[in-house]
C-alpha cells in the first residue's frame, strides 16, 4: 500500500492513490485496500466528531468512486487510457465505442494479427481509407463570394 489513501482532491488524485495501491494490483488487492479504507473512512464512525465528519464523508466518497471504477474491468480499462470520467455524462456514447474497441484489440492480440490488421478493421467500420481527413474541407469553398453591389453603384457603371 502506497499511502493512507483520500488526496485532498477527488478529481486530480488518482484513483490508485486513493486507494494506496499500484496500478498492476489485483482485484483482490483493490478490494482489500477498499475494504481498509472504507472501514477507516466510513462517515457513522465520526459522527460524534463534527470536525472531522465532513472530511470522513468526502474521502468515503472519494474511496467509492475509485473502487467503482478500479473494481469494473471495462471501467479500469477506460480510466487506465485515460478516457473515463466519471463526471461527465456527455460522453457515454463515446464511451462504449471505445469500450468495444478495446474489446477488439484485446481480441485482435490474442488471435496475433498486426497493427495492420487492426487498422484494416477500422476502415472497414469507418470507411474511407483511414488515414485521410481533410479538417479543411470547406463545402462551399468551390463557390464564389458574393459581391453586395447597393443600387447606386450598380446605376454608376
Amino acid at each position: 500500500m502506497a499511502s493512507d489513501g483520500g488526496g485532498s482532491k477527488p478529481r486530480s488524485s488518482s484513483y490508485y492513490n486513493i486507494l494506496g495501491i499500484r496500478k498492476d494490483a489485483s482485484v483482490s488487492d483493490i478490494r482489500t485496500a477498499y475494504l481498509k479504507l472504507a472501514m477507516k473512512w466510513h462517515p457513522d464512525r465520526y459522527a460524534r466528531n463534527p470536525g472531522v465528519a465532513g472530511e470522513a464523508k468526502r474521502r468515503f466518497q472519494q474511496i467509492q468512486e475509485a473502487y467503482s471504477v478500479l473494481n469494473d474491468e471495462n471501467k479500469r480499462s477506460m480510466y487506465d487510457a485515460g478516457l473515463y470520467d466519471p463526471h461527465d455524462d456527455d460522453d457515454d456514447d463515446f464511451c462504449d465505442f471505445m469500450q468495444e474497441m478495446i474489446s477488439m484489440m484485446n481480441n485482435v492480440k490474442d488471435e496475433g494479427d498486426s497493427l495492420e490488421d487492426l487498422q484494416r478493421m477500422f476502415t472497414d467500420i469507418v470507411g474511407g481509407d483511414g488515414m485521410s481527413f481533410d479538417c479543411n474541407n470547406n463545402p462551399r469553398g468551390n463557390k464564389r463570394p458574393r459581391v453586395n453591389v447597393s443600387r447606386s453603384s450598380a446605376a454608376m457603371r
